[in-house]
């Protein structure tokens, strides 16, 4: 099973469901009139453009992202254009995408070199000495 990683794909936003909120926080009273918040709804599995290896990958590894209803929601609400705020989110949902999908390396272990282990074995000796300076001197 090969995994390819996805590229930035135009169409996947017309599989997205966009939906504008009013934001809180600052803005005065600009804030009860827009709705500058942006929340992006995609869902994995009715997904067109994904393959089927990659919807699986994605269903494992965002798994504590997909709600019941199976959409994964993402949320921008820092610029004060919805259109800058839509931009945003696609941007995010394509990094998680990618990120998602970006096959893991596998760690090669190196053997621990000879002078470090030489190193360790002459502090732990020294380090004896010094506890034996502690005793008590035998009475004989």
């Amino acid at each position: 099973m090969k995994i390819t990683k996805l590229k930035i794909n135009p169409d996947l936003t017309s599989e997205c469901s966009f939906k504008a909120v009013r934001s809180g926080g600052k803005g005065g009273q600009n804030v009860n009139k827009v709705s500058s918040k942006v929340e992006l709804y995609f869902s994995i599995a009715n997904s067109q453009i994904l393959s089927v290896d990659q919807k699986e990958i994605l269903l494992v590894k965002l798994s504590n992202r997909i709600k019941e209803d199976g959409f994964i929601r993402i949320v921008c609400d820092e610029d004060r254009s919805q259109l800058r705020n839509k931009n945003k989110t696609i941007e995010k949902l394509h990094e998680l995408i990618n990120k998602a999908l970006t096959p893991v390396k596998k760690r090669i272990k190196t053997k621990t070199p000879k002078a470090v282990k030489e190193k360790r074995i002459k502090e732990k000796k020294i380090k004896g000495v010094v506890k034996n300076l502690r005793k008590r001197p035998d009475v004989e």
